[in-house]
């Protein structure tokens, strides 16, 4: 089942011309509903909001505010029959025109898939050494460099990793293949801040939260590769899971002991 422009649908086609295709005239949220909620609702629609603002989009009404966005996203999970959704939702300009658009309207696609947490801790990951992460005003968001995402993921396949990490051409950590990266070193939490290229991913806002809410030193910067193999324990996160990190290369990490995690998982 899909929702298409707020219409349940089991298919649905798409006119040309479709500038979301031919421009990448758009953005992505990826959200997972659970327990009869909307995860991180309030965090999904500011990021939309910015990327909307950012490419000069206007939201439409059934994603217009945090509550719009859960009801109407609760809708398709109710069709799909899930207890438990990961959710992909995708918005991209109406209309024709060239690279001048002709209206700031959006349309929207969104589909549903069964979701199961994979908290598993991560074996094996390493550096990319074929891509870097890009600052730019979109990549914060996700969609506009999301083929920087399919060229680490093809390396890490290539390379029989089980995560990638990105860093940005002056070798600063900017985050993996799919998710916000974080190390801590002395009882401080480290993440790169989104200067070195990385999304502000919903859950890497969330872990800082908790991080501060339980009293931890929490620092954003940007940080060399050397800051990251120093760490003490390193771990990702992004909407569908929270995973340590035992080995970067030839070094590895020892299991952490950080409570606050175990909130942010729940």
């Amino acid at each position: 089942m899909l929702l298409f422009n707020n219409n349940l649908l089991p298919t649905a086609a798409l006119t040309l011309p479709n500038r979301g295709l031919a421009f990448g005239d758009g953005f992505f949220e990826t959200l997972v509903f659970a327990n009869s909620r909307l995860r991180l609702a309030t965090d999904h629609h500011a990021r939309m909001q910015q990327a909307a603002a950012a490419l000069y989009l206007a939201l439409p009404a059934a994603l217009a505010t945090p509550e719009a966005l859960e009801t109407t996203l609760a809708r398709l999970v109710a069709a799909s029959e899930l207890s438990a959704a990961r959710l992909r939702l995708q918005l991209w300009r109406a209309g024709g025109g060239r690279y001048t658009p002709t209206t700031d309207a959006t349309e929207w696609l969104a589909n549903a898939e069964a979701f199961a947490p994979d908290d598993a801790p991560i074996a094996k990951a390493d550096f990319a050494l074929e891509t870097y992460s890009v600052y730019s005003p979109l990549s914060f968001c996700k969609g506009p460099q999301a083929w920087l995402y399919v060229r680490a993921a093809h390396e890490r396949q290539q390379r029989g990793l089980d995560e990638i990490i990105l860093c940005d051409a002056a070798g600063h950590v900017a985050e993996t293949g799919a998710a916000a990266i974080f190390w801590v070193k002395n009882d401080v939490l480290f993440t790169p801040s989104l200067a070195s290229g990385c999304v502000a991913g919903v859950r890497r806002a969330q872990v800082l939260r908790a991080a501060q809410a339980a009293g931890m030193d929490c620092r954003e910067g940007l940080f060399a590769r050397t800051a990251l193999l120093a760490a003490d324990g390193a771990f990702t996160a992004n909407v569908a899971s929270v995973r340590e990190v035992r080995a970067v290369g030839p070094t590895s990490f020892a299991p952490l002991t950080l409570p606050f995690l175990e909130k942010v998982r729940q």
